[in-house]
């Protein structure tokens, strides 16, 4: 899921926007940190748009982002909804941010188990799309909304995904570079999500080139500002496609 891209001041319609930044809190400061009155339903929303996003993608059989394709091919191997695989996918992740000392916050949590739940609620009430024009017009819904709900949780400061928390855990605990981790741990789950029959197509490249620019540019009307003096600006890990 998308990590935190910088969160400089923006300028949109002429209007520029407050410099707002990210700050680095451990979970007890997440929560601490004021503001729950904005940023849990934020959290919610944004997780709502981003699971509801996915199953767009899903309907447009144009093409997925590399963990969806992974999460589609464990669900046509076992037979689990989507949704479900999404879940335990995102669990089974957690349990390796034990060796690298990573703490789970509220939305780290909350990430886990409400995509999953917003994502098998899009598949029971959205049919297949058919058509080129229209299955790039659903694609092109879902990805905007994707990176519309990724700014959103993020903006919340309520904790990192659980698979961009693996990407940073390694890049702390081994040093090597956060876009070669990133790389190596997507293209992994995209070809191993490939091999068990995960759709990839033209909109895997589309969502891989385009979504961190979306997150980059919605991201600065989402963060909450906590006004924490004290805390540190979020490292600068770059846009991650989920």
């Amino acid at each position: 899921m998308p990590t935190p891209p910088p969160a400089d001041a923006a300028s949109t319609g002429g209007v520029r926007r407050r410099h707002r930044t990210l700050s680095n809190l451990t979970p007890a400061e997440q929560l601490r940190a004021g503001r729950l009155g904005l940023r849990l339903p934020q959290l919610f929303v944004g997780l709502t748009l981003y699971g509801a996003a996915m199953g767009l993608l899903v309907r447009s059989h144009v093409g997925l982002d590399p963990w969806d394709v992974f999460h589609m091919g464990v669900s046509e191997h076992t037979g689990l909804d989507m949704g479900t695989v999404t879940i335990i996918t995102s669990f089974a992740v957690l349990l390796l941010w034990v060796p690298l000392r990573q703490w789970p916050g509220l939305g780290t949590i909350a990430n886990s188990v409400w995509i999953g739940l917003a994502l098998n609620a899009t598949l029971a009430v959205t049919p297949d799309v058919h058509g080129v024009a229209w299955q790039v017009a659903v694609f092109s819904l879902g990805l905007v909304l994707n990176g519309i709900g990724g700014a959103m949780y993020i903006g919340s400061q309520l904790g990192p995904g659980p698979r961009d928390g693996l990407m940073t855990g390694l890049h702390h605990r081994t040093g090597a570079s956060l876009r070669l981790i990133r790389t190596g741990i997507e293209v992994s789950v995209l070809v191993i999500g490939w091999l068990l029959g995960g759709v990839v197509g033209l909109g895997t490249v589309a969502y891989a080139l385009l979504i961190g620019p979306l997150v980059q540019f919605f991201l600065p009307w989402f963060i909450v500002d906590l006004h924490r003096g004290a805390a540190t600006p979020h490292e600068d890990v770059g846009p991650e496609a989920h």
